[in-house]
Protein backbone atom coordinates (compact mmCIF):
# COMPACT_ATOMS: atom_id res chain seq x y z
CA UNK A 1 0.00 0.00 0.00
CA UNK A 2 1.21 3.37 -0.90
CA UNK A 3 -0.01 6.43 0.21
CA UNK A 4 0.84 9.71 -0.92
CA UNK A 5 2.40 11.96 1.53
CA UNK A 6 0.40 15.18 2.81
CA UNK A 7 -3.13 13.77 2.69
CA UNK A 8 -3.40 12.37 6.46
CA UNK A 9 -5.45 15.04 7.60
CA UNK A 10 -7.94 14.07 4.70
CA UNK A 11 -7.74 10.30 6.06
CA UNK A 12 -8.90 11.44 9.20
CA UNK A 13 -11.74 13.41 7.72
CA UNK A 14 -12.92 9.98 6.39
CA UNK A 15 -13.77 8.75 9.89
CA UNK A 16 -16.82 10.89 9.09
CA UNK A 17 -17.76 8.40 6.35
CA UNK A 18 -20.83 6.32 7.81
CA UNK A 19 -22.58 9.74 8.07
CA UNK A 20 -21.53 11.15 4.75
CA UNK A 21 -22.66 7.91 3.03
CA UNK A 22 -26.27 8.22 5.10
CA UNK A 23 -26.70 11.87 3.66
CA UNK A 24 -26.07 10.86 0.27
CA UNK A 25 -28.35 7.48 0.11
CA UNK A 26 -31.37 9.57 1.06
CA UNK A 27 -30.40 12.05 -1.75
CA UNK A 28 -30.45 9.02 -4.44
CA UNK A 29 -31.56 5.49 -5.15
CA UNK A 30 -29.38 4.11 -8.05
CA UNK A 31 -25.56 5.46 -8.09
CA UNK A 32 -23.48 2.64 -8.54
CA UNK A 33 -23.36 -0.82 -10.37
CA UNK A 34 -26.17 -2.79 -8.76
CA UNK A 35 -27.44 0.30 -6.79
CA UNK A 36 -27.25 0.86 -2.89
CA UNK A 37 -23.79 -0.70 -2.16
CA UNK A 38 -24.76 -3.18 -5.14
CA UNK A 39 -27.01 -4.92 -3.25
CA UNK A 40 -29.41 -4.93 -6.09
CA UNK A 41 -32.27 -4.50 -3.76
CA UNK A 42 -35.61 -1.76 -4.19
CA UNK A 43 -38.43 -1.85 -2.00
CA UNK A 44 -40.25 0.42 -4.59
CA UNK A 45 -43.97 -1.16 -5.18
CA UNK A 46 -44.23 0.84 -8.32
CA UNK A 47 -42.93 -2.00 -10.86
CA UNK A 48 -45.28 -3.77 -12.31
CA UNK A 49 -44.83 -7.60 -12.82
CA UNK A 50 -46.31 -8.00 -16.23
CA UNK A 51 -46.79 -5.69 -19.18
CA UNK A 52 -47.11 -4.85 -22.84
CA UNK A 53 -44.96 -2.41 -25.03
CA UNK A 54 -48.19 0.14 -23.84
CA UNK A 55 -47.17 0.39 -20.44
CA UNK A 56 -43.85 1.96 -20.70
CA UNK A 57 -43.68 5.48 -20.05
CA UNK A 58 -41.06 5.84 -22.83
CA UNK A 59 -38.45 3.51 -25.25
CA UNK A 60 -35.99 5.42 -26.64
CA UNK A 61 -33.42 4.38 -28.89
CA UNK A 62 -29.38 4.97 -27.66
CA UNK A 63 -26.97 6.84 -29.99
CA UNK A 64 -25.18 3.64 -29.92
CA UNK A 65 -24.86 0.15 -28.89
CA UNK A 66 -23.09 -1.04 -25.58
CA UNK A 67 -23.67 -3.25 -22.66
CA UNK A 68 -22.94 -0.33 -19.88
CA UNK A 69 -26.21 -0.73 -17.21
CA UNK A 70 -27.62 2.57 -16.33
CA UNK A 71 -27.32 4.73 -13.10
CA UNK A 72 -29.58 7.25 -12.07
CA UNK A 73 -29.37 10.62 -9.58
CA UNK A 74 -32.36 12.88 -9.20
CA UNK A 75 -33.77 13.13 -12.91
CA UNK A 76 -30.70 12.47 -14.82
CA UNK A 77 -29.82 8.81 -16.23
CA UNK A 78 -26.40 8.04 -17.21
CA UNK A 79 -24.67 4.77 -18.81
CA UNK A 80 -21.63 4.63 -22.22
CA UNK A 81 -22.47 3.61 -25.33
CA UNK A 82 -20.16 2.67 -28.47
CA UNK A 83 -20.48 5.39 -31.77
CA UNK A 84 -18.02 4.54 -34.47
CA UNK A 85 -14.58 4.49 -32.97
CA UNK A 86 -15.70 6.27 -29.75
CA UNK A 87 -16.98 5.27 -26.00
CA UNK A 88 -19.67 8.07 -25.28
CA UNK A 89 -21.09 8.84 -22.07
CA UNK A 90 -24.57 10.13 -22.26
CA UNK A 91 -26.50 11.76 -19.77
CA UNK A 92 -30.63 11.48 -20.45
CA UNK A 93 -33.59 13.18 -19.16
CA UNK A 94 -35.40 10.29 -16.80
CA UNK A 95 -38.77 12.21 -17.55
CA UNK A 96 -38.76 11.57 -21.27
CA UNK A 97 -35.85 9.63 -22.41
CA UNK A 98 -34.23 12.61 -24.41
CA UNK A 99 -30.39 12.75 -24.25
CA UNK A 100 -29.50 15.87 -22.76
CA UNK A 101 -25.63 15.88 -23.57
CA UNK A 102 -23.33 13.57 -24.86
CA UNK A 103 -19.21 13.27 -24.34
CA UNK A 104 -17.03 11.10 -26.11
CA UNK A 105 -13.54 9.84 -26.09
CA UNK A 106 -11.69 7.69 -28.94
CA UNK A 107 -11.37 3.85 -27.27
CA UNK A 108 -8.35 2.93 -29.71
CA UNK A 109 -7.58 -0.53 -30.33
CA UNK A 110 -7.61 -3.67 -27.70
CA UNK A 111 -8.86 -7.10 -27.47
CA UNK A 112 -12.13 -7.35 -26.60
CA UNK A 113 -14.55 -10.38 -25.65
CA UNK A 114 -17.08 -11.40 -28.68
CA UNK A 115 -19.48 -10.89 -26.01
CA UNK A 116 -18.33 -7.49 -25.20
CA UNK A 117 -18.75 -4.25 -26.63
CA UNK A 118 -16.29 -1.08 -25.85
CA UNK A 119 -19.10 0.60 -23.69
CA UNK A 120 -19.57 -2.42 -20.60
CA UNK A 121 -17.97 -0.37 -17.84
CA UNK A 122 -20.62 1.54 -14.85
CA UNK A 123 -20.76 5.06 -13.97
CA UNK A 124 -20.99 6.07 -10.44
CA UNK A 125 -22.95 9.09 -9.21
CA UNK A 126 -22.29 11.53 -6.47
CA UNK A 127 -24.72 14.84 -6.50
CA UNK A 128 -22.48 16.95 -8.72
CA UNK A 129 -20.48 14.31 -11.02
CA UNK A 130 -20.39 11.05 -12.62
CA UNK A 131 -17.69 9.07 -12.84
CA UNK A 132 -16.28 6.11 -15.33
CA UNK A 133 -13.34 4.51 -16.50
CA UNK A 134 -12.35 4.34 -20.36
CA UNK A 135 -9.92 3.05 -22.65
CA UNK A 136 -7.45 4.50 -25.00
CA UNK A 137 -6.06 1.32 -26.53
CA UNK A 138 -3.95 -0.66 -24.06
CA UNK A 139 -4.26 2.28 -21.63
CA UNK A 140 -6.72 2.83 -18.80
CA UNK A 141 -8.18 6.11 -17.17
CA UNK A 142 -10.78 7.15 -14.46
CA UNK A 143 -12.38 9.97 -15.31
CA UNK A 144 -15.14 12.53 -13.50
CA UNK A 145 -17.31 14.74 -15.45
CA UNK A 146 -19.88 17.90 -13.90
CA UNK A 147 -23.54 15.96 -14.24
CA UNK A 148 -24.03 18.63 -16.69
CA UNK A 149 -21.34 16.89 -19.03
CA UNK A 150 -18.26 19.27 -18.08
CA UNK A 151 -14.89 17.66 -17.21
CA UNK A 152 -13.30 17.53 -13.54
CA UNK A 153 -10.68 15.35 -13.96
CA UNK A 154 -8.82 12.54 -15.44
CA UNK A 155 -6.24 10.38 -13.97
CA UNK A 156 -3.86 7.78 -15.92
CA UNK A 157 -3.56 4.64 -14.48
CA UNK A 158 -0.82 3.02 -16.54
CA UNK A 159 -0.97 0.59 -19.12
CA UNK A 160 -4.17 -2.23 -19.37
CA UNK A 161 -4.20 -5.47 -20.54
CA UNK A 162 -6.84 -8.18 -19.97
CA UNK A 163 -8.19 -10.48 -23.38
CA UNK A 164 -11.35 -9.69 -22.72
CA UNK A 165 -11.37 -6.06 -22.77
CA UNK A 166 -12.94 -3.45 -20.69
CA UNK A 167 -15.56 -2.70 -18.01
CA UNK A 168 -14.55 -1.88 -15.41
CA UNK A 169 -16.94 0.26 -12.73
CA UNK A 170 -15.80 2.80 -9.96
CA UNK A 171 -18.14 3.21 -6.88
CA UNK A 172 -17.73 6.25 -4.40
CA UNK A 173 -16.92 5.94 -0.49
CA UNK A 174 -17.61 9.33 1.32
CA UNK A 175 -14.88 11.94 -0.33
CA UNK A 176 -13.16 8.85 -2.71
CA UNK A 177 -13.63 7.07 -5.45
CA UNK A 178 -12.19 4.22 -5.88
CA UNK A 179 -11.69 1.21 -8.86
CA UNK A 180 -10.20 -2.09 -8.51
CA UNK A 181 -8.08 -2.33 -11.69
CA UNK A 182 -7.60 -5.88 -12.04
CA UNK A 183 -5.81 -6.83 -15.12
CA UNK A 184 -3.84 -9.70 -16.60
CA UNK A 185 -0.80 -7.64 -15.54
CA UNK A 186 -0.08 -6.27 -12.32
CA UNK A 187 -2.74 -3.56 -11.18
CA UNK A 188 -4.16 -1.85 -8.00
CA UNK A 189 -7.03 -1.16 -6.13
CA UNK A 190 -6.63 2.81 -6.26
CA UNK A 191 -8.94 5.23 -4.26
CA UNK A 192 -8.51 9.13 -5.41
CA UNK A 193 -9.94 12.27 -3.97
CA UNK A 194 -13.89 12.74 -5.89
CA UNK A 195 -13.43 16.42 -5.91
CA UNK A 196 -10.03 16.97 -7.59
CA UNK A 197 -9.02 13.08 -8.54
CA UNK A 198 -6.09 13.26 -6.84
CA UNK A 199 -4.37 9.57 -5.73
CA UNK A 200 -5.02 8.96 -1.90
CA UNK A 201 -3.70 5.39 -1.33
CA UNK A 202 -3.30 2.04 -3.68
CA UNK A 203 -2.95 -1.34 -2.75
CA UNK A 204 -1.31 -3.51 -5.63
CA UNK A 205 -2.74 -6.46 -7.36
CA UNK A 206 -1.07 -9.44 -8.89
CA UNK A 207 -1.35 -9.78 -12.12
CA UNK A 208 -3.45 -13.04 -14.07
CA UNK A 209 -6.80 -13.14 -14.49
CA UNK A 210 -8.50 -9.57 -15.28
CA UNK A 211 -11.14 -8.95 -12.66
CA UNK A 212 -14.15 -6.98 -13.15
CA UNK A 213 -16.02 -6.93 -9.42
CA UNK A 214 -17.46 -3.70 -7.88
CA UNK A 215 -16.48 -3.74 -4.26
CA UNK A 216 -19.78 -3.67 -1.61
CA UNK A 217 -19.36 -2.06 2.01
CA UNK A 218 -19.27 -4.60 5.06
CA UNK A 219 -20.44 -3.16 8.35
CA UNK A 220 -20.31 -5.19 11.13
CA UNK A 221 -21.28 -4.20 14.42
CA UNK A 222 -18.05 -2.87 16.76
CA UNK A 223 -15.85 -2.84 13.60
CA UNK A 224 -15.42 -0.04 11.10
CA UNK A 225 -16.59 -0.47 7.97
CA UNK A 226 -14.42 -2.54 5.38
CA UNK A 227 -14.62 -2.35 1.66
CA UNK A 228 -14.54 -6.21 0.26
CA UNK A 229 -13.23 -7.13 -3.20
CA UNK A 230 -13.31 -9.90 -5.14
CA UNK A 231 -10.28 -11.60 -7.10
CA UNK A 232 -8.90 -14.26 -8.26
CA UNK A 233 -5.40 -14.08 -7.41
CA UNK A 234 -5.58 -12.40 -4.09
CA UNK A 235 -8.85 -13.57 -3.19
CA UNK A 236 -11.69 -11.93 -1.19
CA UNK A 237 -10.17 -9.06 0.92
CA UNK A 238 -11.55 -6.37 3.32
CA UNK A 239 -9.71 -3.05 2.75
CA UNK A 240 -10.03 -0.07 5.44
CA UNK A 241 -11.22 2.58 3.76
CA UNK A 242 -9.41 5.17 5.70
CA UNK A 243 -6.11 3.96 5.85
CA UNK A 244 -6.03 2.13 2.58
CA UNK A 245 -4.60 -1.74 3.33
CA UNK A 246 -5.59 -4.37 3.63
CA UNK A 247 -7.34 -5.57 7.16
CA UNK A 248 -8.16 -8.97 6.34
CA UNK A 249 -8.31 -11.01 3.28
CA UNK A 250 -8.87 -15.00 2.25
CA UNK A 251 -5.70 -17.04 1.02
CA UNK A 252 -4.83 -16.18 -2.13
CA UNK A 253 -6.79 -18.07 -5.34
CA UNK A 254 -9.60 -19.18 -2.55
CA UNK A 255 -11.26 -18.55 -6.47
CA UNK A 256 -9.26 -20.69 -8.54
CA UNK A 257 -10.90 -18.54 -11.52
CA UNK A 258 -11.77 -14.78 -13.19
CA UNK A 259 -14.26 -13.37 -10.99
CA UNK A 260 -16.70 -10.82 -12.51
CA UNK A 261 -19.46 -11.01 -10.05
CA UNK A 262 -19.39 -8.51 -7.37
CA UNK A 263 -19.92 -9.31 -3.46
CA UNK A 264 -22.95 -9.42 -1.72
CA UNK A 265 -23.15 -9.83 2.36
CA UNK A 266 -25.50 -11.77 3.72
CA UNK A 267 -25.88 -13.29 7.25
CA UNK A 268 -22.64 -11.79 8.00
CA UNK A 269 -21.05 -13.92 5.15
CA UNK A 270 -19.85 -12.42 1.61
CA UNK A 271 -20.54 -14.28 -1.54
CA UNK A 272 -18.35 -14.29 -4.44
CA UNK A 273 -18.15 -16.38 -7.72
CA UNK A 274 -15.99 -17.25 -10.41
CA UNK A 275 -15.89 -19.21 -13.72
CA UNK A 276 -15.04 -19.40 -17.26
CA UNK A 277 -16.24 -20.15 -20.82
CA UNK A 278 -15.88 -23.36 -20.39
CA UNK A 279 -17.77 -23.90 -17.17
CA UNK A 280 -16.33 -24.98 -13.71
CA UNK A 281 -18.12 -21.80 -12.27
CA UNK A 282 -18.96 -22.08 -8.51
CA UNK A 283 -19.77 -19.62 -5.57
CA UNK A 284 -18.17 -19.61 -1.94
CA UNK A 285 -19.25 -17.98 1.41
CA UNK A 286 -16.32 -16.35 3.22
CA UNK A 287 -16.45 -15.21 7.06
CA UNK A 288 -14.64 -12.68 7.78
CA UNK A 289 -11.90 -12.54 11.32
CA UNK A 290 -13.63 -13.09 14.38
CA UNK A 291 -11.55 -9.87 15.12
CA UNK A 292 -12.14 -7.97 12.05
CA UNK A 293 -8.14 -8.62 11.15
CA UNK A 294 -6.11 -11.30 9.35
CA UNK A 295 -7.27 -14.69 8.21
CA UNK A 296 -10.97 -14.99 6.46
CA UNK A 297 -12.36 -18.41 6.39
CA UNK A 298 -14.43 -20.30 3.46
CA UNK A 299 -17.30 -21.64 4.86
CA UNK A 300 -18.56 -23.41 2.11
CA UNK A 301 -18.75 -23.66 -1.63
CA UNK A 302 -21.74 -24.42 -3.72
CA UNK A 303 -20.89 -25.65 -7.07
CA UNK A 304 -23.94 -27.35 -9.18
CA UNK A 305 -25.37 -24.45 -11.81
CA UNK A 306 -23.80 -21.12 -10.32
CA UNK A 307 -23.36 -17.94 -11.73
CA UNK A 308 -19.83 -16.88 -13.18
CA UNK A 309 -21.21 -13.24 -14.46
CA UNK A 310 -24.64 -12.36 -12.62
CA UNK A 311 -24.13 -11.14 -9.26
CA UNK A 312 -25.90 -12.85 -6.63
CA UNK A 313 -28.89 -11.53 -4.38
CA UNK A 314 -29.50 -11.68 -0.84
CA UNK A 315 -32.84 -10.84 0.06
CA UNK A 316 -34.93 -11.73 3.39
CA UNK A 317 -32.81 -14.13 5.19
CA UNK A 318 -32.30 -16.15 1.59
CA UNK A 319 -29.43 -16.10 -1.03
CA UNK A 320 -30.21 -16.46 -4.93
CA UNK A 321 -28.17 -17.41 -7.68
CA UNK A 322 -28.84 -16.38 -11.09
CA UNK A 323 -26.85 -18.62 -12.99
CA UNK A 324 -25.06 -17.67 -17.26
CA UNK A 325 -27.21 -20.73 -18.46
CA UNK A 326 -30.68 -19.27 -16.37
CA UNK A 327 -30.80 -21.70 -14.04
CA UNK A 328 -31.75 -20.12 -10.27
CA UNK A 329 -30.42 -21.61 -6.97
CA UNK A 330 -32.12 -19.81 -3.59
CA UNK A 331 -30.13 -21.23 -0.68
CA UNK A 332 -30.29 -20.87 3.09
CA UNK A 333 -27.37 -18.24 3.64
CA UNK A 334 -26.07 -19.67 6.86
CA UNK A 335 -25.47 -23.25 6.03
CA UNK A 336 -25.80 -23.16 2.25
CA UNK A 337 -28.53 -25.81 2.38
CA UNK A 338 -30.20 -25.78 -1.28
CA UNK A 339 -33.83 -24.04 -0.57
CA UNK A 340 -34.50 -25.17 -4.24
CA UNK A 341 -33.06 -24.58 -8.24
CA UNK A 342 -34.98 -24.24 -10.96
CA UNK A 343 -34.34 -23.38 -14.52
CA UNK A 344 -35.35 -19.91 -15.80
CA UNK A 345 -34.19 -20.18 -18.89
CA UNK A 346 -32.46 -18.45 -21.19
CA UNK A 347 -28.39 -17.18 -21.32
CA UNK A 348 -27.74 -14.66 -18.92
CA UNK A 349 -25.33 -12.08 -18.67
CA UNK A 350 -27.59 -9.62 -16.88
CA UNK A 351 -27.12 -9.49 -13.22
CA UNK A 352 -30.80 -9.27 -11.44
CA UNK A 353 -32.41 -6.90 -9.43
CA UNK A 354 -34.92 -7.82 -6.37
CA UNK A 355 -38.21 -5.11 -6.63
CA UNK A 356 -40.31 -5.37 -3.66
CA UNK A 357 -39.45 -8.71 -3.01
CA UNK A 358 -39.67 -9.89 -6.41
CA UNK A 359 -36.67 -11.07 -9.06
CA UNK A 360 -36.15 -9.32 -12.02
CA UNK A 361 -34.26 -11.13 -14.48
CA UNK A 362 -33.03 -10.83 -18.29
CA UNK A 363 -31.79 -13.34 -20.21
CA UNK A 364 -29.55 -12.58 -23.51
CA UNK A 365 -32.47 -12.80 -25.92
CA UNK A 366 -33.95 -9.93 -23.84
CA UNK A 367 -36.70 -12.21 -21.80
CA UNK A 368 -37.20 -10.66 -18.80
CA UNK A 369 -38.59 -13.52 -16.23
CA UNK A 370 -40.13 -12.28 -13.05
CA UNK A 371 -39.89 -15.28 -9.66
CA UNK A 372 -40.89 -14.67 -6.38
CA UNK A 373 -38.06 -13.42 -3.67
CA UNK A 374 -39.07 -16.86 -1.71
CA UNK A 375 -38.13 -20.06 -0.22
CA UNK A 376 -40.37 -22.13 -2.92
CA UNK A 377 -40.01 -21.65 -6.51
CA UNK A 378 -42.89 -19.36 -7.97
CA UNK A 379 -42.71 -17.66 -11.77
CA UNK A 380 -44.90 -15.02 -11.78
CA UNK A 381 -44.41 -13.55 -15.12
CA UNK A 382 -42.39 -13.09 -18.44
CA UNK A 383 -42.01 -10.49 -20.35
CA UNK A 384 -40.40 -9.54 -23.47
CA UNK A 385 -37.75 -6.64 -24.51
CA UNK A 386 -37.41 -7.43 -28.15
CA UNK A 387 -33.73 -7.07 -28.37
CA UNK A 388 -30.61 -8.29 -26.81
CA UNK A 389 -29.64 -7.92 -23.12
CA UNK A 390 -26.73 -7.74 -21.18
CA UNK A 391 -26.92 -4.72 -19.00
CA UNK A 392 -28.09 -4.64 -15.68
CA UNK A 393 -31.69 -2.68 -14.84
CA UNK A 394 -31.83 0.07 -12.49
CA UNK A 395 -34.59 0.82 -10.37
CA UNK A 396 -35.26 4.44 -9.28
CA UNK A 397 -37.84 7.01 -8.93
CA UNK A 398 -40.70 3.81 -8.18
CA UNK A 399 -39.33 2.48 -12.02
CA UNK A 400 -37.23 0.18 -13.60
CA UNK A 401 -35.09 0.72 -16.61
CA UNK A 402 -34.20 -1.78 -18.79
CA UNK A 403 -31.15 -1.38 -20.89
CA UNK A 404 -30.65 -3.36 -24.17
CA UNK A 405 -27.85 -3.32 -26.75
CA UNK A 406 -29.67 -0.16 -28.36
CA UNK A 407 -32.63 1.36 -26.24
CA UNK A 408 -33.44 2.21 -23.05
CA UNK A 409 -37.03 1.54 -21.03
CA UNK A 410 -38.66 3.35 -18.76
CA UNK A 411 -41.86 1.42 -16.76
CA UNK A 412 -43.57 1.73 -13.74
CA UNK A 413 -43.73 4.39 -11.13
CA UNK A 414 -47.82 4.67 -11.52
CA UNK A 415 -49.86 3.42 -8.04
Amino acid sequence: MTTPHGLFPRLLALAFVPALLAVEASAQEWSRFRGPNGTGISATKTVPVRWTDADYNWKVALPGGGHSSPVLWGNRIFLQVAEARDVVVVCLDEKDGRVLWKKAYPHGEYALHKFSSFASGTCALDAERVYFTRQDGRSMFLCALTQGGEPVWERALGGFESQHGGGHSPMVYGELVILANDQDREGAIVAVERKTGKPVWSIPRQGGNADYSVPCVLEQPGRPPVLVFNSNEDGISGVDPVAGKVVWSTVPKALTMRSISSPVVAAGLTYASCGSGGGGNYVIAVEPPVGGTGRAEVKYSIRKSMPYVPTPIAFGGLVFLWSDGGIVTCIDPVSGTQKWQERAGGNTFSSPVCVDGKLYGIADTGKVTVIAAADTYQVLATNELGELARATPAVANGKIYFRTVGQLFSLGGKP
